[in-house]
């Protein structure tokens, strides 16, 4: 962990949670204008502050800044004012379809959301602003309080976190913790309503073993190897671009990144080559150089995909080669991989990217199912039918046809995985459900209803309506609300 972290002191984690609790009690977080208060100051604080966010992600991840507004900052901001725009239909109650003992009872019916209470965000190194921004906006949105945990490995956006968000927010309803493993250990050990976490599937595995605890319901967005199927009716140009701009974006260090190609054996060099030229024309004859290129986040991470790149049994045919002192990888392909080798045990999450030729589409769809369910599969095809018959027959948290990693923007798609690659989904509308619980409400009168229900719902049960039940009740039990529903006619027409 790098030395200039801004960490929160162990022993005061209980205290900070204990305070956003208290600051959740007071229910001052549920009026309309609250939220819509805070949201419009988390807005401020990132339109304030642009070039402070820039300037923290060149240190992270030497992310560009065309790179940093495409993924992160200006993805944020349209979060914001998208759910400003729309916090008034999300809030509002829902009617629900009455049955015929309820439309006879004139019940009120609906449901109604409401907050889950105190919230844990759990971010990522990877896009550090996105994935701890845009689940709190939706947590303030639901009329939450919070606790915001910034990942430690991305230092500088952690710390501008830790200084912002109290000066913006208010301060008995949200609040930043920061700091390494030890940190993280003690927040999980509090007690919270809901867990927000985005990272690698074994600490997953740990966030919910914690939650567990509490039967604290959770999200967990995880990752995996998504693959990347090229058919050879694809328009293989498109399809290197597109391919090698969502392995490049971010130097490979995406949930959703293309993780290893499945192609046709005798496409493999026409596809690889396309593949060449479009990351020389993205990044030039040495990516590594280009400042629109960035670095990996730390020397571990370096160091294992270094070893990934020396370890294969394929054969490396573009790349390979690195700038140590800067933490940078030339993107980097592998042709001929078997899907034994090293490389295709674990997610890469690094601009290396391994050809594994195939010789039909059963086989490649036997593969992509021999392995645990992916956060995204991607589908290079001009056939509907074929895409349509790969889609059915295999399970991944999204699939493409002829693009990559372009869903996470589309606000009314869910984003979140399956199995392993994750539990539950968010973005736009669905990250306000996510920390919101649907409150079922049945508002009933004390009129017209007592006499009937002396008739038919209360006790003691006598000869008529023993008869009755026997009637209408069929022998392989019945359905109970068609049952009720039809005694409420006879009651009154009795």
């Amino acid at each position: 962990m790098a030395s200039d972290l801004v960490s929160t002191d162990v022993s005061i984690v209980s205290e900070v949670v204990r305070k956003v609790r208290d600051g959740y009690l007071t229910r001052r977080t549920l009026p309309r204008e609250y939220r819509e208060g805070q949201l419009r100051a988390l807005q401020r604080m990132l339109s304030e502050n642009k070039q402070r966010f820039l300037d923290a992600f060149i240190k992270d991840l030497n992310k560009c800044e065309m790179e940093a507004i495409l993924m992160e900052f200006g993805y944020c901001l349209n979060d914001v004012t998208h759910t400003l725009n729309h916090l008034d239909s999300w809030m509002a109650p829902r009617c629900v379809e009455k049955d015929f003992a309820n439309q006879l009872n004139f019940n009120d019916l609906y449901t109604y959301p409401e907050p889950y209470g105190v919230a844990l965000v759990i971010g990522a190194w990877n896009y550090p602003l996105q994935l701890t921004v845009s689940p709190l906006i939706g947590a303030i949105a639901a009329g939450n309080a919070c606790i915001v945990k910034p990942s430690e490995i991305s230092v500088a956006i952690s710390n501008l976190l830790v200084e912002l968000i109290p000066r913006y927010l208010d301060q008995d309803c949200y609040s930043v913790i920061s700091g390494g493993v030890d940190v993280s250990q003690a927040v999980l050990r509090e007690r919270f309503d809901y867990i927000f976490f985005t990272g690698s599937t074994p600490v997953g595995k740990l966030v919910m073993k914690q939650a567990a605890e509490n039967l604290t319901p959770v999200t967990l967005e995880l990752g995996g190897k998504s693959p990347c199927l090229v058919l050879g009716d694809a328009n293989v140009e498109v399809a290197a671009n597109r391919i090698m701009w969502g392995k490049c974006i971010n130097t490979g260090q995406t949930c959703i990144a293309p993780d290893y190609i499945l192609c046709q054996r005798d496409k493999q060099d026409k596809l690889v080559g396309a593949c060449k030229k479009a990351i020389t024309e993205f990044y030039g004859q040495d990516p590594k150089g280009n400042k629109d290129f960035g670095k990996i986040i730390n020397r571990r991470h370096f160091d294992r995909l270094m070893s990934l790149i020396r370890s294969t049994r394929g054969n490396v045919v573009f790349g390979g080669d690195a700038d140590e002192q800067k933490l940078k990888i030339n993107p980097t392909l592998i042709t001929d991989v078997t899907p034994g080798d090293p490389i295709m045990e674990d997610e890469i999450f690094g601009p290396v990217l391994p050809f594994v030729p195939v010789d039909t589409v059963d086989e490649a769809i036997n593969l992509v199912n021999s392995k645990e369910k992916p956060l995204a599969f991607y589908v290079f095809t001009e056939s509907k039918a074929l895409f349509e018959r790969i889609k059915r027959a295999t399970s991944s948290g999204a699939i493409l046809q002829n693009e990559t990693l372009v869903h996470y923007q589309v606000s009314a798609l869910p984003f979140g995985g399956v199995g392993h690659s994750g539990i539950g989904a968010y973005h736009g509308k669905l990250t306000f459900d996510t920390f919101t619980h649907r409150r079922a409400v049945l508002c009933a009168g004390t009129g017209f209803m007592e006499s009937l229900n002396a008739k038919i719902k209360y006790p003691p049960w006598d000869e008529v309506k023993e008869a009755r039940l026997r009637r209408l009740i069929s022998p392989d039990g019945g359905n109970v609300v068609p049952v009720m529903s039809v005694l409420m006619m006879l009651a009154v027409i009795s």
